[in-house]
Formats: structure tokens, sequence, C-alpha cells
């Protein structure tokens, strides 16, 4: 630890300071402010974490920072890296800070890597662009980092292209590329949101190491409040633009000043604090009625064929799994485990290598594409990454009115233009999102936002099945509190089944009637939310539930401590 990192942050090295910044942006012959007056600044080995809703400017703010934001912006004010401006510097220059002194973490891997090279090519190049390395010299590099943010077989993961990697395990190859050159500052734009529990603990202490052996700091921009515990020195909250909140770790989350803070707080879950009456109701009645499952896998086998240089994989085996209608079964574990992959089976979208499927009356176990379009009707499903799921070119008016206008086109029942407006303005107002965004472009909306028109277009034709693949993931947790009511709700109402995939233990807890645990392509353990978040037999889930980061700086502090010594 250097004798920066040793001091007390009050004294260490101002490494950026934002004063008076405005953001504005110009749509339609009018500027709308999305950033007022922010002033903050960081310090060296310090973590600043910036905390609101989706749509607060959170992302907005850290973007003006380094000059990414479209060319419809309007940033005023001074942003100083080490006592120099860098607002308004020629852009050649700007490079060069980029990535070499100020280094991000994005939100959304899938799109921010690019998906035609590898991504040991994408950390070479990083690498290479800053300094004078040989491509061996280089790709040793690129190696050690994979390896440094635990991405199995990192010779292997080199050679890999972000759509052979899982939600996770994308994420750390892009955190892997952000590390290459050693910043000064670290912006962290939701660096933790597709990771499960496991991984992200070990991503927070790799942070928590860089910050402390290189005196780098970290700018942590993030909803999930476990994690600003976990890892945040200092802490702003934001709200429509403005710094409402600001304090130290344990003053914001101990000694709230701001009402909105008091909300914020107010609506994160906690993983323990469930009574698991629902769970066991749903026991009781599911046996006295005898109700046949709506989606049942009977010793199903999933693998992804040979192709070429690369051998077959088996991502899921033995798997025996059943979802009853009116049940929410929450599905967890590690990143690459197989739980999307058994999600994608269970709509058609992946082909089963063995064993029986069958979903809404069909069995789908060996079905052509033909025989799958009567279920199309009958299923959704919510995608982990919102912004790759949607058609960049289409308002998402037009994305979530789709599904209804394919249906009723070959139903042969054409539907009013006025009935399907009102239909998606319905869809819109059910996740909270204003019926004049039905002409904006996804670009337009931030991560949240985009989600939950995922969860509009996916609830559009009324599914008897929902796959919802991480479907809070880029919600802020007061939007998640309102998502996960509006969900029990729609789901009591219209008692469809829904695979709830996730890794967050404390959401699973509040919303699932039972929960299933994967581990490497297999169901370790199934039961009611008690039986498996209260009291693990595997030691597998024992581990899932240790790693669950707490909302509360010192609890956090203390579970990280015991991990530590075991």
């Amino acid at each position: 630890m250097t004798d920066t990192a040793a001091a007390p942050i009050a004294e260490r090295e101002v490494i950026l300071e934002a004063s008076g910044l405005n953001v504005d942006f110009w749509v339609d012959g009018t500027f709308y402010p999305a950033v007022k007056d922010a002033e903050f600044q960081v310090r060296a080995g310090e973590v600043l974490a910036i905390v609101g809703e989706s749509g607060s400017g959170k992302s907005t703010t850290a973007m003006a920072l380094i000059s990414l934001l479209p060319p419809n912006a309007r940033v005023r004010g001074s942003v100083k890296l080490k006592g120099r401006e860098i607002l308004g510097i020629p852009v050649r220059e700007m490079r060069h800070i980029r990535g070499n002194e100020i280094a991000v973490i994005f939100q959304e891997p899938m799109t921010a890597l690019n998906p035609v090279y590898t991504i040991g090519f994408q950390i070479v190049e990083a690498l290479r662009s800053h300094f004078d390395l040989t491509p061996d010299a280089a790709k040793e590099r690129a190696i050690e980092l994979i390896a440094k943010v635990e991405i199995p077989d990192p010779p292997t993961a080199f050679n890999k292209y972000p759509h052979q990697l899982s939600g996770g395990q994308r994420q750390r190859a892009m955190i892997a590329q952000s590390l290459a050159c050693d910043p000064s500052l670290l912006i962290a734009d939701e660096p933790t949101t597709a990771l499960d529990v496991t991984v992200q603990a070990e991503v927070l202490d790799l942070m928590r190491k860089l910050k402390d052996e290189l005196s780098s700091a970290v700018i942590l921009i993030t909803h999930d409040m476990g994690v600003v515990a976990d890892l945040s020195d200092r802490i702003i909250v934001m709200r429509n633009g403005e710094m409402v909140d600001r304090g130290t770790s344990l003053d914001v989350f101990q000694r709230p000043s701001h009402e909105y803070t008091k909300e914020l707080l107010a609506a994160v879950p906690y993983l323990g604090v469930h009574e698991d009456q629902t769970g066991r109701a749903f026991e009781a009645s599911k046996v006295s009625d005898s109700v046949e499952p709506i989606l049942k896998f009977t010793d199903v086998v999933i693998e992804y064929p040979k192709r070429g240089r690369v051998p077959a994989f088996r991502a899921a085996e033995d798997i025996n799994l059943a979802v009853y209608p009116g049940e929410i079964l929450g599905l967890v574990g590690e990143s690459g485990s197989g739980k999307t992959t058994l999600g994608r089976a269970a709509i058609g979208l992946l082909p089963i290598t063995s064993g029986t499927l069958s979903v809404a009356g069909y069995d789908i176990s060996a079905a052509s594409m033909k025989d799958l379009r009567p279920l199309r009707e009958k299923t959704g499903i919510v995608f982990q990454d919102p912004s790759s799921s949607l058609n960049p070119r289409m308002p998402i008016g037009e994305s979530i009115g789709e599904p209804i206008l394919l249906s009723r086109r070959a139903a042969k029942d054409p539907i009013d233009a006025k009935a399907l407006d009102k239909r998606v303005q319905e869809l819109l107002e059910s996740v909270e999102l204003p019926a004049s965004y039905r002409n904006r472009y996804p670009h337009e909306l931030s991560g949240g936002q985009k989600q939950r028109v995922g969860i509009a277009r996916a609830l559009a034709l009324a599914p008897e099945v929902l796959i919802a693949d991480e479907p809070t993931s880029a919600l802020d947790v007061s939007v998640q509190a309102r998502f996960l009511e509006l969900l029990t709700h729609i789901q009591q109402q219209l008692q469809f089944a829904c695979l709830f995939i996730s890794h967050d233990l404390a959401v699973v807890d509040s919303l699932a009637h039972r929960i299933a645990v994967m581990r490497k392509g297999r169901i370790v353990e199934e039961g009611t939310r008690d039986e498996i978040l209260r009291a693990p037999k595997e030691a597998y889930t024992q581990r899932l539930i240790s790693a669950v980061p707490l909302p509360d700086p010192i609890a956090q502090r203390e579970r990280r401590e015991a991990r530590r010594a075991s």
C-alpha cells in the first residue's frame, strides 16, 4: 500500500474536481436541463458513489467529465483533472486522457464491446494504443488482466468473442480492458449490474485493491445500495439532475438528511426479512388441487454443438424442473451456470439435446420453427441486456406494439390503429413510463427506462409463461420495488407461470414462491424460500448467500472481514 493510500482521505491529492457543471440537451428546438450546478471532488484512493433513480443524471454527469455526450449536449462549468482544466480541450488531447488517465466501465457490456473482435484483441488494442508494447507482450499482459478478473481459462477466453461469454463474463472482460492502463481515475457506471453475488464480491475486492495499491480515485455510479455500502467512502444522491444529498457513507445510510434519500433507502430489498407464507401456501394449494405444471423440464440436456475447432459444450444436464400456473420460480446461480440457457430453451430459442420439455401444453422437445409459432403468443421473455434486445431504429412504441401487430396479422385479424395505440399506452403506464415516450428511440432512454420497455413488450400478449432474465438488473431500487409490486400484481391477475432468473437473492426472496439453485449446468438445490435462503443444505448455496452485500456500511464491513478471515 502506498503512502498516499495510508494517509487520511482529506489529506490526499484531489484527482478530479467539478464545479458549476451543467448539462443541457437540445431537443425539438429547446434546451432541456439534465444536470444542474453539480459540484464535487474525488481524491486519490477515494470512492465517491453517485446514486439516484434511473434518469436522475448520474451517467450524464460521468460522461460529461470525459466529453462522451452526444452532439446535442451542451456542457458548461469546470472539470479539472489533477488541477488541469479538461472541459473543452481538443479531441486529440481528450483521447489521450481517456483510457490512460481516466478509464470507464460502461453499464452495458454487449454494446460497449465490439462484437466482431475477440475480447483479447480489444484489450491488446487498448494496451498498444497507450503503451509501446510488442504484440506478444501485449497479449501476455491481456491474459494476466483476464485472469485478474476471474474469467475461467484465460488463454481460451482471450480468443472468444463477446457473444460467446455470459453476461457476467462480458462485464468482467470490460473491467479488464478498463484496468489495462492503471488509470488515475476509474468511472464505474453500474460495474456489477450483470454479475452474480460471488463474482460481484470478487470484483468489489479487486476495485478496492486497485484504489488502495495504485491510489486510483473511483467514481461509482450504481443503484445497488449494497455495493455502495461495501465500497464507497462518500455518497452523492441525485434527483432530476440536482445533487440533493451528500455526505460520508455512514452519514447517508444512518442519518439521511433529504426525504428522497430516505425513500431510496426504504425501497432497498433486504435478504431474509420476508416471511415465507406465500411459498408454503402455494405448495399446499398445488398439492391439494393436483395442478399440472405449465413449464416442465424432464431429464433435459442442452448442448452447444461443435463449430470448427470449438468443441461441443454441455451447458445443462439432468434438468428436472417444473413451474406451475400462478407460480414464480426463482432461478439463481453464478454467471455461466446455465440459468439463461434454461430460460431460452423454455420458450424454444434453444433446442434441447435430450429429455422432454413441455411448455403451455406443447411438447417442444423436437419442435420445428413452424411448430413453435403457436407457442410464441403464449410466452414472453425479458432479456438481460435491454440495449441489445431493442431495435435501435424503431421507436419504443412500435417495439412494444410489434408483438400485438404480428400476432393479429398471423391470425388474419387486423387490429384497429386506435386500439393498438391505447394498448401501447396502457403498457407504458404499467411500467411507469410516460405515454409521450412512445416516440423516443432506445438511445434516448436511460438503462433502467430501456429495461422497462422490454418488460412492457414481454407483457404485450398477456403470456401464459414469462421468462424474466435479470429483469431488475438495470433498475434503481425505487423503480425496482415498484416493478416487483407490479409484476406480482399482474402475475396474480393473469396467473401466468414465471421463471425469474436473477443473481439478486434479496429480489428473489421478496418475489419467488420457490427457488432453484444452479451450478455448472445442474440444479443443486430446490425448495421454498425458507428452505433455500434460511436453511440451505448445499455449501454452494451457503457461499452465495454469504456473498450478498448488505445495505449497511458497518454490517457489510464486518461480513467482508469475516469472509477474508475464512
